[in-house]
């Protein structure tokens, strides 16, 4: 069976718009907030791509390491930086 794999990534416009979004210059790829963003909808995907494939144990060991990594980023931000933090936890609906 294969498996449409574009559907469940994220498209190279969909990444502009997220860095335009969050980033704090144009070619901001890198920033924390930035990563967190990218981060959340690769994890959205991969959630809806688990949902029609439940048995896909590959991509969600890859979902929960998507996962921590995303908190460990939040955690930073909440500890450096706490407006930032503050700011994409609001703007991605994110709780904690």
């Amino acid at each position: 069976m294969l498996i449409n794999k574009k559907k469940y990534m994220l498209s190279t416009k969909e990444k502009e718009k997220i860095m335009d979004k969050f980033g704090f210059h144009k070619e901001d790829t890198g920033s924390s907030p930035v990563q967190v963003a990218l981060l959340t909808e690769k994890i959205k995907k991969l959630t809806e791509h688990l949902k029609d494939h439940p048995k896909d144990n590959h991509s969600r060991r890859g979902l929960l390491k998507m996962v921590a990594k995303r908190k460990k980023l939040l955690d930073f931000l909440k500890r450096e930086k706490p407006d930032a933090f503050e700011d994409i936890k609001e703007k991605l609906e994110l709780r904690g």
